[in-house]
């Protein structure tokens, strides 16, 4: 491991001394791209020279006990910071070990969150409703910016379906284990004998694709127009300002309704389905490596109940990861810091394990 790290701190060293080469200054392609890997590998680099001073630390600190010289106190002193460098060491070690697991390169990213109303009718999409409430609140709360691309809304104020980018650096990352069904228990509004109902939603979170990663010919798109609607006769437009396109070759079709103006729509719901053909791509390779599926929490099954939020006792309970925590209220409201760090801690423990198989 030390040698693989001192070969990345040698191509970080390079790195920092093309970012001051001119020609690669006027490159700005050449120059992001630089950047981005001096992002990625600048915390890495950082733990690796904090290792090696706790190593210099211990050296010295053996080179005292081991002088004849040296007296009593200076010993124990050496001592002290031998078992305090040893300690750091060890630490730094187990960092390390998770800092160079293979990232996720769509980590960085936006994400597209897309909730669908499953079991429960009304309920359901009212359930939707609180999920799409939920990560608008979370995302606000990181400074990061949602905007809705569609929007299939009830006469109560719940969401048959509704998709929605998320903008901001990392949001992938913190989004990605959001997958899967999710399931409500809670008395509806509208239950007279106070039952509890179980409703459910689905979620799918795919990663925005750059253009350079998709490339979409016109030739394999067919753009229909047709005027949007709302619930209740609501933001009924008057042109056809609302864009529904089918990718031919994968039959993936999208819908988007939610601007006044078509050309806006049009460019959201391209950015949609961009990230469905990649989305569709990577579901295949992940397929293909069993392996790969194994050292996950979960991300992306969408048939797989991930979740369960209790409301008559106030509770969430995540299943991959068999975490229970009562504080419904204020996950609803947007706190989840608490239940994305204890997924993506439970990932990397797995990839850990799984890579000390291999």
């Amino acid at each position: 491991m030390i040698d693989k790290l001192q070969q990345i701190e040698a191509h970080f060293e390079e790195i920092e001394q093309k970012l001051f080469d001119p020609q690669v200054v006027s490159d700005q392609k050449r120059f992001t791209e630089l950047m981005k890997e001096q992002k990625t590998l600048s915390p890495i680099v950082e733990k690796f020279r904090e290792y090696k001073a706790a190593a210099a630390n211990a050296d010295e600190a053996k080179a005292i006990l081991s002088d004849s010289g040296s007296d009593r106190e200076l010993k124990e002193m050496a001592q002290e910071e031998l078992d305090s460098a040893k300690e750091d060491m060890e630490r730094i070690n187990e960092e390390l070990k998770v800092l160079l697991l293979p990232a996720d390169p769509n980590d960085s990213k936006n994400v597209i969150v897309e909730i669908r109303g499953g079991a429960g009718g009304e309920e359901s999409a009212l359930f939707s409703y609180a999920l799409y409430r939920m990560y608008s609140m979370y995302a606000d709360s990181k400074g990061w910016k949602t905007e809705i691309i569609n929007a299939n809304q009830t006469e109560l104020g719940g969401f048959k379906e509704v998709s929605f980018m998320i903008e901001g650096d990392g949001a992938f990352s913190r989004f990605k284990f959001e997958s899967g069904v999710h399931r409500v228990q809670r008395v509806p509004e509208t239950e007279s004998q106070g039952r509890i109902h179980t409703s459910t939603a689905t979620v799918a979170v795919l990663p925005e694709a750059d253009e350079v990663e998709v490339e979409i010919n016109n030739s394999d798109l067919q753009i229909d127009t047709f005027r949007a609607s709302g619930a209740g006769g609501q933001h009924i437009n008057k042109t056809e300002s609302a864009i529904r396109i089918t990718h031919i070759p994968t039959g993936i079709v999208v819908e988007c309704q939610d601007e006044r103006s078509q050309h806006k729509n049009k460019d959201k719901a391209l950015r949609l389905i961009r990230s469905k053909i990649l989305e569709g791509e990577r579901e295949k390779q992940n397929a293909e490596i069993a392996a790969d599926r194994k050292a996950q929490v979960g991300t992306g099954d969408r048939s797989e109940r991930i979740r369960t939020y209790n409301y008559p006792q106030g509770r969430m309970t995540d299943h991959r990861i068999g975490l229970t925590l009562y504080k419904l209220e204020q996950i609803l409201n947007g706190d989840l810091d608490e239940l994305i760090d204890a997924l993506i801690m439970a990932d990397r423990a797995e990839k850990l394990k799984a890579s000390g198989e291999e």
